[in-house]
């Protein structure tokens, strides 16, 4: 089986195959997400103290927040199913 990472920037990476969704952080959905993961210890912060510009959903229920914008992640996500 393949595994393929995706840069979510500043050096972090994820794995695509486990990557649910990519949502903006101001949605309703994305805020009651991130505050679900926080009070459940999966929220995962790889902003390094940047604005937080995509929340990534996991097929492990962790939450990650990342500083790039979700077009991008989209963008690496669906450049690397071709």
């Amino acid at each position: 089986m393949k595994t393929t990472l995706i840069n979510i920037g500043f050096g972090n990476a994820v794995v695509a195959e486990r990557v649910i969704a990519v949502i903006t952080p101001s949605s309703a959905s994305g805020k009651r997400l991130r505050e679900e993961a926080r009070e459940t210890n999966y929220l995962v912060d790889a902003t390094h103290g940047r604005k937080t510009r995509a929340i990534i959903v996991m097929d492990s229920n962790h939450i990650i927040l990342s500083a790039m914008q979700p077009e991008t992640i989209s963008n690496r996500l669906m450049s690397d199913e071709k």
